[in-house]
């Protein structure tokens, strides 16, 4: 028979000692096997390094503060939340050791704070985590990138201990106040046990001659450009027609041409429409 999670919250008055104590059995299942670590809304990106060496940079969220997911203890289920600013003092402390890992595995490393290869830093979303180049030679970083992009893993997560916390006086809510994440890491994961916990990852930007990648403004500004020339080109080209019968001319208009040259402005139109457009340059989060 299943536990209510208000069942769950009367065995824990009954049995805790104290608001402050921390969950016993913490972990993100039913099962007393499942594991004990936070995954939350991760935004994954990975893009070309801007150091030019062929590497790329990958961004994401380990975890999102203030935001409720189910976990379990010993007594049954309960709402546990990362609160705003619990990453505060442990990512303010000196010789902040964190890896970038697959799996939660510690010989699969990515990059690593102590030798500054990745940085973390909390924002008004969580706990971001920003490696700006991964070198495509590590087999680890060829391992994930395709299955990045491809959508088959995109959650992240990340392991730490817990140093401040409160149950809800209703003894249903336990609220991180402050985590240690020395010596712990932010993951990579297939699954994760929040219930918003997902991920995008965004095409590398592709480049225009000019070596420099555009921006969401520049996309929506020469998007707007594009219709503007689009529906100028409608104007001219009613204008050529009827003046062309006017004149009782042919029309000079390029839709009129044939053979080699209409496919290639043809072509050549098609590719500055794909390079303008880039649809998928906008970010998005799955909740």
């Amino acid at each position: 028979m299943s536990v209510t999670m208000e069942q769950a919250a009367e065995k824990r008055a009954a049995a805790t000692r104290a608001a402050c104590d921390r969950p016993r059995e913490r972990r993100d299942g039913a099962s007393p096997g499942a594991h004990p670590l936070v995954r939350a809304t991760s935004r994954i990106e990975l893009r070309d390094a801007a150091d030019g060496g062929g590497g790329v940079h990958f961004t994401g969220y380990a975890s999102v503060t203030g935001r409720g997911y189910e976990m379990w203890d010993w007594a049954g289920p309960y709402t546990e939340l990362v609160a705003p600013g619990a990453f505060e003092k442990t990512l303010g402390a000196p010789g902040l050791d964190v890896p970038l890992v697959l799996g939660h595995d510690p010989m699969r490393r990515l990059a690593r704070t102590k030798n500054g290869s990745l940085s973390l830093a909390e924002d008004e979303t969580g706990l971001l985590v920003d490696a700006p180049s991964l070198d495509l030679a590590d087999p680890d970083v060829a391992y994930i990138a395709p299955k990045l992009r491809s959508g088959l893993i995109d959650e992240m997560s990340f392991r730490f201990s817990i140093t401040q916390g409160e149950w809800s006086p209703d003894w249903t809510e336990f609220h991180i106040n402050e985590v240690d994440i020395n010596r712990g890491d932010v993951a990579i994961v297939g699954y994760g046990a929040n219930p918003y916990t997902s991920g995008e990852l965004r095409s590398a930007l592709r480049k225009l001659q000019a070596k420099r990648a555009l921006d969401p403004e520049d996309v929506n500004m020469l998007t707007q450009a594009l219709g503007w020339l689009s529906a100028v080109d409608s104007i001219v080209d009613e204008g050529q027609e009827a003046l062309a019968a006017y004149l009782k001319v042919p029309s000079p208009d390029p839709d009129d041409m044939s053979g080699n040259g209409a496919a290639e402005l043809s072509a050549a139109a098609a590719k500055i429409a794909r390079a303008l457009r880039f649809e998928d340059l906008a970010p998005r989060v799955l909740i």
